[in-house]
């Protein structure tokens, strides 16, 4: 299948091509340290950090913003995103991890905390979240290890609307909720890493995702001051294109940009 990218198709089937199986290998293999979660990288860490967090407090800024009880750590590894992030925002965070090992440190990493709630041991091609529970979905660097399809239909199952008794519930996400996306993007094709078995999409494919499990992207930003010579990354924050962005009435593939 091909998607339309700066006027030229972009092949999107090589995620068709993810091994779940290799991929659990490979992370089984990796030290449980930030710098592991980190593919070597742990040093920019900080700076990852700092770039969601201003992120997360202009969310909170908006007319409609999301709530700030509870949220989930998607692909959480050893929880450096739930300590250093979500907890610092949340009255409550909940982690989902494949790899069970990770989970296990993450409690020691995080250590007591009283706003850490469940530890999901499940890849997020076969997590289910509970009916809207969370004011905040966060997931950063691990939906390159999810086909395609998976990747549509695990945002389903987080946004898919249901009438029950005349209310509107969204499974997963609370009504004013948001999800967060922060990923790395190829320059122009799908990019595929052999060695842990995933993928790296460029920019119009992950767009292109996003509006097939029926997301609008209302905000996008670039964290700046990486390093040179690593991926570009972006945050996106999204929410059901059937409902209306915070403040502004929702148009398809709306988009509110920033390079800083």
């Amino acid at each position: 299948m091909e998607v339309e990218g700066n006027n030229r198709p972009i092949n999107k089937d090589q995620a068709d091509d993810i091994s779940y199986d290799l991929a659990a290998k490979y992370w089984s293999s990796i030290p449980a340290t930030v710098d592991g979660m980190l593919g070597g990288f742990g040093y920019i860490s900080n700076t990852d950090i700092q770039g969601s967090l201003k992120f997360l407090r202009e969310l909170f800024k908006m007319r409609d913003p999301p709530g700030r009880r509870q949220a989930l750590d998607c692909g959480a590894g050893i929880g450096r995103v739930s300590k250093n992030l979500l907890i610092q925002n949340f009255e409550k965070v909940d982690l989902v991890e494949q790899n069970p090992v990770f989970l296990e440190h993450a409690k020691n990493y995080i250590g007591p905390c009283h706003k850490v709630g469940e530890f999901y041991n499940f890849g997020l091609q076969d997590f289910i979240p509970e009916t809207a529970k969370y004011d905040v979905i966060w997931s950063q660097w691990v939906l390159g290890h999810l086909t395609d399809e998976h990747f549509i239909q695990f945002f389903k199952r987080c946004m898919q609307v249901h009438l029950f008794i005349l209310c509107l519930i969204i499974n997963g996400l609370k009504p004013s909720g948001v999800i967060v996306v922060k990923e790395n993007l190829s320059s122009e094709d799908v990019e595929i890493d052999p060695v842990d078995s995933s993928v790296t999409r460029p920019h119009a494919l992950l767009r292109h995702l996003f509006q097939q499990a029926g997301l609008n992207c209302f905000k996008e930003v670039k964290q700046s001051s990486l390093p040179s010579g690593l991926y570009e990354v972006r945050m996106f924050a999204l929410r059901p294109s059937s409902g209306t962005s915070p403040g502004e009435p929702r148009l398809k593939d709306e988009t509110i940009t920033s390079t800083s």
